[in-house]
């Protein structure tokens, strides 16, 4: 490559920014959605995995077996394309945010399962043994330790659906991926489009990564 070609490169780089930067709410309002929504979804499949009934683990494991054991492209297809069929028409936003949520979900309800079991059976029963209920041990004495534990995990599962919000370009959502699409399209110069949103998308990864490092600094003091 000379350096006409990257000036060329550069050039459409920065010609293509106003466009992607337009577009990076969108990807961080999906990946943000996704992650609301799939905190407290999670957290009621992992409580189901480790509750007593039988049939809630098993209906629940299945659920977050399936979606770590399928594509999350399929699973976009799935809900966009798949469900009109049964009935349900939903708009490329709703779309792309019930599958984002979903696929975290399943994601998320294993770190917090994982974060509850690794506290010690003996804090549980000391809880017991001064007169709290089930539900307060699980509030008061489980889940604040649980929540130190799981904080990485949950920050990497933040940055991972950031990425994935490329994904829903297939549905027509103009988000990031998508605009550096519609950008290459109308200059046909796909290098430098495509390197604008690979820099945003690292920037925006590397801001989150930035935050979890500082709240597990703060953690570890114990605020």
């Amino acid at each position: 490559m000379n350096l006409e070609q990257l000036q060329l490169v550069f050039q459409s780089a920065v010609n293509a920014l106003p466009a992607l930067l337009k577009a990076t709410p969108i990807t961080l309002g999906f990946a943000l959605a996704a992650m609301l929504l799939g905190l407290p979804l999670g957290f009621l499949v992992a409580l189901s995995r480790l509750s007593r009934f039988g049939a809630l683990r098993r209906v629940s494991s299945v659920f977050v077996s399936f979606i770590r054991g399928t594509p999350l492209l399929v699973q976009i297809f799935m809900v966009y394309y798949g469900l009109p069929s049964l009935g349900l028409t939903l708009s490329p936003i709703a779309g792309g945010v019930i599958a984002l949520t979903l696929n975290a979900a399943a994601y998320l309800s294993e770190t917090i399962r994982a974060a509850i079991l690794s506290i010690g059976r003996g804090q549980r029963e000391a809880g017991t043994s001064l007169g709290l209920t089930d539900s307060q041990v699980m509030r008061l004495i489980v889940l604040p330790q649980a929540a130190r534990v799981a904080l990485p995990s949950l920050s990497n599962t933040l940055i991972g659906l950031v990425k994935d919000t490329s994904l829903v370009s297939v549905i027509t959502v103009v988000e990031l991926l998508r605009s550096a699409q519609l950008e290459i399209a109308r200059t046909f110069e796909p290098f430098g489009p495509y390197l604008a949103a690979a820099l945003i998308y690292w920037v925006i990864s590397s801001a989150l990564e930035l935050v979890q490092h500082r709240l597990e600094r703060r953690y570890a003091r114990g605020f």
